[in-house]
């Protein structure tokens, strides 16, 4: 069987190094891009994988990563993975904070998918796999720049996956809740907590960044789901959802009220 290809964005550290390090472990060929060039050559070397420096916010860049990366045989997965944490009152985000976590967590998937598409189209039984968030289930307040990013990310794989199946790409989505990685070292909008403290602080469970990697790897490997709810959070928040969306949303607000 000839072996088959990864690349993931945002390889270098949490979720992504997670998948890489499931993947490399499954006998795959895997390509990471990351602008933290320390601690991509730290995983690269750890791993046995391929470093590309890569900012997801440069389309160009994203052509030659990929371009680069394919040379080595054909590209059976695109991991959309690199985002970065932002929270905190909306109105108190700055605009640079906005146009930040919108390049990075959107337009940086957007542009993945784009320059992926030819490559992906040539590999039978290929996937594009984007990571979203327990966020793009219902939005949450203090994440609302993030979470519109998340939405964002779940609607283009809606879309391409429907859109997509004619070329024979498949199309899906990780919605992980809280997961214990650099990410939540940024600091929140309005407050000097940073994202993990007022996780911790509001009582929530991190889910371990190995199950969202099992749950890529079920994702790339099944015809049955679109959406993968990883950990108790996002199952929570996808079963009140459907279920109890009344009752979410008083709960959600009286939360922000403080009552």
């Amino acid at each position: 069987m000839a072996e088959k290809a990864i690349f993931i964005s945002g390889g270098a550290s949490g979720i992504g190094r997670a998948v890489a390090t499931l993947f490399a472990a499954k006998g795959w060929r895997v390509g990471i891009g990351d602008v933290d060039a320390a601690a991509m050559a730290a995983t690269a070397d750890a791993l046995g994988v391929e470093a590309h420096a890569l900012d997801v916010r440069d389309y160009d860049q994203w052509v030659a990563v990929l371009n680069a990366f394919t040379r080595g045989g054909p590209l059976h997965v695109l991991h959309n993975n690199a985002g970065i944490a932002q929270g905190g009152p909306y109105g108190e985000i700055g605009r640079d904070e906005i146009d930040r976590v919108t390049d990075i967590n959107f337009r940086g998937v957007l542009y993945g998918a784009r320059a992926a598409f030819p490559h992906l189209a040539r590999t039978p039984g290929s996937c594009l796999l984007n990571t979203a968030s327990a966020s793009a289930i219902w939005g949450a307040p203090g994440l609302s720049a993030y979470s519109a990013t998340k939405f964002g990310v779940r609607g283009l794989t809606e879309a391409l996956d429907g859109e997509w199946a004619a070329a024979g790409i498949r199309v899906r989505s990780l919605m992980p809740g809280f997961i214990d990685t650099p990410l939540l070292k940024a600091s929140i909008a309005g407050s000097n907590q940073t994202a993990r403290e007022k996780v911790v602080e509001a009582g929530l469970e991190f889910t371990p960044v190995e199950e969202v990697a099992q749950a890529a790897w079920d994702l790339v490997h099944s015809d049955k789901a679109l959406h993968a709810h990883v950990g108790p959070t996002a199952r929570r928040l996808a079963f009140a959802a459907r279920w109890l969306p009344g009752k979410l949303r008083r709960q959600l607000k009286a939360r922000s009220l403080g009552a």
